[in-house]
């Protein structure tokens, strides 16, 4: 049985990773910052397929060696979803670029060592949105330009890593070669196998059917949702028309956070606004505010990814968007 190393098997995506990839018979070696989080993994794998067999757990950190070189030896593939991410612009940049970049480095080092086939990574359509001023289409050769005035962190911290993994798989020695797929997700949404609520995307759409976002800002851009990611991932890990492409995988056309407020709001959520926020104050806002400062790229604009090669090479077609969002609700309106 095939063994595949996930990084950050506890994370929103991950998870479901991990149970794709049990679903369709791989061996699962999970890491984790700290392994008493190891229950909460497997009680939410257990939950949805009704088994813990063929999983194992590993303790790794981004920002530190120790570990990596033991948990790759028994791989041959890798699913490298491990990254920082909260909502909100921090003080210092370096605190989401550091261990994104650093934790790439060290995933792919010790991935070559160890002989491993392919390493899929988990990247994001922010590495895509080019000087991010204006509303844009993007694809596999959109680039974000670090050095333009509104890129969040974590765009910088994305972007950076996907260079750096490109960068080590173009300079690899060796008659072996690593294979390289990178997976760019719109924001997402879907359920939670874990319960936990605090991830960005599912802590929106909280606020917004509980009543405590009264605007919402007027910006469009293509939806995920984390089975559709959780299924590229592992579904790269073999395709052989994969290897050595970026893949955003996403909705067919971009989607206002306006459009999902009215399906939570004919769904039956009457606390949801649908109101828009006037840019401008938006922008005023994110001067002294993390969370809006983090929009900052997004205010105004519509970001237009073209997932033609993720429909063609998969032969996949995308959850629809109110499905998606309905099911995003489902385990939120269990705690609330």
């Amino acid at each position: 049985m095939e063994k595949v190393l996930v990084t950050g098997i506890s994370g929103y995506i991950g998870t479901h990773c991990a149970v794709e990839l049990l679903k369709n018979g791989y061996s699962v070696k999970g890491s984790l910052r700290d392994l008493s989080k190891t229950k909460v993994v497997i009680e939410a794998i257990e939950n949805e397929i009704g088994s813990k067999e063929n999983l194992d757990f590993c303790e790794l950190n981004l920002n530190e060696d120790k570990g990596w070189d033991d948990a790759m030896s028994d791989c041959k593939y890798v699913l490298h979803v491990a990254s920082p991410f909260i909502n909100k612009e921090p003080k210092d940049e370096n605190t989401y670029i550091k261990p994104a970049v650093e934790g790439t480095k060290r995933a792919l080092i010790s991935a070559k060592k160890a002989g491993v086939k392919r390493i899929v990574i988990t990247s994001s359509m922010v590495a895509m949105l080019e000087n991010a001023d204006k509303s844009i289409d993007v694809d596999s050769k959109s680039w974000t330009n670090i050095d333009a005035s509104n890129v969040s962190a974590y765009a910088k911290s994305k972007t950076l890593a996907e260079k750096f993994a490109w960068e080590f798989i173009k300079n690899q020695k060796g008659d072996s070669q690593m294979e390289l797929v990178v997976i760019h997700p719109g924001p997402v949404f879907g359920p939670s196998l874990s319960g936990d609520f605090s991830r960005a995307s599912l802590n929106l759409i909280k606020q917004m059917i509980s009543g405590k976002m009264p605007l919402v800002p007027k910006a469009a851009i293509n939806m995920s949702d984390v089975r559709d990611v959780a299924k590229i991932h592992v579904l790269s890990l073999k395709n052989k028309k994969a290897n050595g492409n970026r893949f955003i995988v996403a909705t067919k056309k971009p989607y206002s956070f306006q459009e999902i407020t009215k399906i939570l709001k004919s769904n039956g959520h009457e606390k949801v606004s649908t109101r828009l926020a006037p840019n401008f104050l938006l922008r005023f806002i994110s001067n002294f505010d993390s969370e809006a400062k983090s929009m900052r790229a997004f205010i105004g604009r519509t970001y237009n990814g073209d997932i033609s090669s993720t429909l063609d090479i998969f032969d996949w077609e995308p959850i629809d968007l109110k499905q998606t969002i309905l099911d995003t609700t489902k385990p939120i309106k269990k705690v609330a």
